[in-house]
């Protein structure tokens, strides 16, 4: 019984962070649309060292040089994330083909399993500018506290090796110095996405 509590917990744990997170920030009504909250002053995000899908040591600094995207989940997700990976992906496209140039930026919230080879894989298949992060659960640790992000492991009841990892779904708008232009809702398309963040980065 009490293995079985475990994912309603966690998943407890995460509506009351999703809450949270949206109580602190304050919507912009200019750029405001379904799919985002779009912020000022928040304190969300930070400074981060981790190592990158090519086995580097990576500051946050080179990795948001330039406005991102960023989604914290994790490789073996099966369903979930790979979708909103890939909506990330799409997006990025989209506003490639204006000519506007943003980074997507996977940082996994299981370092155990995905290592930088593996990360190596996910980040090929999913966008050839894809940067994929890792590091040691210390590491992994303090990037999620600077962005908010909920995660904890859920063992498989009889199985030791097999667990999934609850976790925040947001997907992170970041400009240079960490500073967070916008957050989106998961189950939106990548044009309405693309859409918000032309207008959100024009307003800057």
């Amino acid at each position: 019984m009490q293995k079985l509590m475990l994912p309603i917990a966690g998943a407890v744990v995460a509506l009351i962070l999703a809450l949270a997170i949206f109580l602190s920030v304050r919507p912009t009504p200019a750029h405001v649309s379904p799919a985002m909250f779009a912020v000022e002053g928040s304190d969300i995000g930070g400074p981060f060292e981790l190592t990158a899908h090519t086995g580097e040591r990576i500051t946050s600094a080179e990795v948001i040089d330039r406005p991102a995207l960023v989604y914290f989940g994790y490789t073996f997700c099966p369903d979930i994330c790979p979708i909103d990976t890939q909506v990330m992906a799409d997006t990025v496209d989209l506003l490639a083909e204006k000519n506007i140039d943003v980074k997507p930026v996977f940082v996994t919230v299981d370092p155990a399993r995905d290592t930088p080879e593996e990360l190596s894989y996910y980040a090929e298949a999913m966008h050839p500018k894809m940067i994929a992060l890792t590091g040691s659960e210390a590491d992994i640790r303090a990037a999620a506290d600077a962005y908010r992000v909920f995660y904890q492991k859920s063992q498989t009841p009889g199985s030791e090796a097999d667990y999934l990892m609850q976790h925040t779904g947001f997907t992170y708008l970041m400009g240079p110095g960490d500073e967070l232009l916008a957050m989106f809702r998961r189950d939106f398309p990548a044009e309405q996405i693309a859409g918000d963040v032309e207008k959100v980065l024009a307003a800057q």
